[in-house]
């Protein structure tokens, strides 16, 4: 099992999907986010989500609550600061709740490509970067910091201003974001097959 604590981040609007796509059935799972941490736990020691508001799963899990006063800004940042100071850990590993596809082999990649004088190593397929899939360093906290007093969240800004490291993926669809309704049910077509 992997020792780096694997963040699952579940906070998000969801504006695209039309409903909280954190609490979507999934692959036998009441929730997609409950599958997310029942299989991450087979690769992981630790596990832990990152929402806004824990209260609306209902099963038991390692919950990581966003210490924002604004609950209407639905940006990661917060997450990535509330991570960080809860875990006390120079890195973590992180990955969207609506990316179910990306197994053990693409993260023991990113992993494996990993160095610690990066700032963080994300994956990256043609499509473009995959910011919430990968492995940050705490030597980040103070640009997520400044991004939060800022009002400034974009992921991607970041990675290009800092040391990064891109790990290239050909098969772009092992990184599906279930970002709306048919990605939705692409996804459990190709989970059920």
């Amino acid at each position: 099992m992997l020792n780096i604590p694997c963040v699952i981040f579940a906070g998000g609007k969801s504006s695209r999907m039309g409903e909280d796509k954190t609490l979507l059935p999934f692959a036998g799972f009441s929730t997609l986010t409950e599958y997310q941490y029942s299989r991450l736990s087979k690769i992981f020691k630790d596990v832990y989500i990152s929402t806004k508001f824990q209260n609306k799963f209902h099963f038991h899990a390692n919950f990581i609550v966003d210490n924002l006063e604004d609950e209407t800004l639905y940006a990661p940042t917060s997450g990535f600061i509330s991570a960080f100071e809860t875990l006390k850990t120079e890195k973590i590993f992180v990955l969207s709740v609506d990316a179910p596809f990306v197994g053990e082999n693409e993260i023991q990649k990113l992993l494996n490509a990993d160095k610690d004088d990066k700032d963080a190593t994300v994956a990256q397929t043609p499509r473009g970067v995959e910011p919430m899939c990968g492995i940050y360093h705490r030597s980040l906290l103070d640009s997520f910091l400044n991004m939060q007093k800022k009002n400034s969240h974009k992921l991607r800004y970041l990675l290009k201003n800092s040391k990064t490291h891109y790990v290239h993926f050909e098969d772009e669809r092992l990184f599906l974001n279930l970002n709306h309704p048919h990605e939705y049910k692409e996804a459990l077509l190709l989970v059920e097959s």
